[in-house]
C-alpha cells in the first residue's frame, strides 16, 4: 500500500500511474498544488463516479450490444447509490468486482464521507485516500481491459469496435432485464 506524507508524494504516485490513469485525472497535479486536499478528494471522487457510470455504459453496449443512445440515456437517468453499482455491474458483467479492487476504495469512501459531510478529518487520510482512488482505477482499468476490452478511467475512443447495435426498443428490454430502471 503506498502513502504519501506529502502532496508531492501524492504527485509522485499519480505521476508513476498509467497513461489511461493519468489522462483520466489529468487536473489533480494542478488540484494538489492550488487547493486543499477536500478540493482533491472531491475531484477525484466525482471522476470516480463518472467512471463508474462509463463502465456500466460500456459494458452494456460492447457486450451487450445496446444501442447507445438509448443507453447512455438510462445511464444517465440511474440513480446509482455504491450498492447499486455493484449491483448492476455484476448483472452487467456477469462478475462482481474482483474483492482486491472493492477493498481499495471502501476506506477511500469512509474518508469522502466525512470530508463531505464536515467532518474533521486528517491530511494524511486525506492523501491516503487519494491514493486509493487513484490505485483503484489502475484495478479496475487492468480487470476490465482484460474481461472486457476497454478502460473506464481513459479514453474511450473506439472501445465498442464496429459490432452492430439492438433495436431501440429491444434495447429498452434489455436494460430492464438487466436491472436499469426504465420510464
Amino acid at each position: 500500500m503506498a502513502t504519501a506524507t506529502t502532496y508531492i508524494g501524492v504527485k509522485k504516485h499519480f505521476d508513476a500511474s498509467t497513461e489511461a490513469v493519468k489522462w483520466y485525472f489529468d487536473q489533480l497535479p494542478t488540484l494538489l498544488k492550488d487547493f486543499p486536499y477536500e478540493v482533491c478528494l472531491a475531484y477525484v471522487f466525482l471522476r470516480t463516479e463518472k467512471a463508474q457510470n462509463r463502465t456500466l455504459y460500456c459494458g452494456v453496449v460492447k457486450l451487450h450490444g445496446a444501442h447507445t443512445v438509448i443507453a447512455e440515456s438510462v445511464i444517465n437517468k440511474q440513480h446509482l447509490t455504491r450498492d447499486g453499482f455493484h449491483g448492476l455491474y455484476k448483472n452487467v458483467f456477469a462478475r462482481k468486482i474482483p474483492d482486491t479492487t472493492t477493498a481499495k476504495i471502501k476506506q477511500a469512501e469512509k474518508i469522502r464521507d466525512r470530508v463531505v459531510h464536515g467532518k474533521a478529518v486528517k491530511h494524511a487520510d486525506m492523501r491516503q485516500a487519494i491514493l486509493d482512488v487513484i490505485e483503484y482505477a489502475e484495478l479496475m482499468n487492468k480487470d476490465l481491459k482484460t474481461y472486457a476490452g476497454f478502460e473506464p478511467f481513459g479514453n474511450l475512443r473506439g472501445f465498442k469496435g464496429r459490432a452492430q447495435s439492438l433495436e431501440k426498443e429491444t434495447t429498452r428490454w434489455l436494460l430492464k432485464g438487466l436491472g436499469f430502471a426504465i420510464a
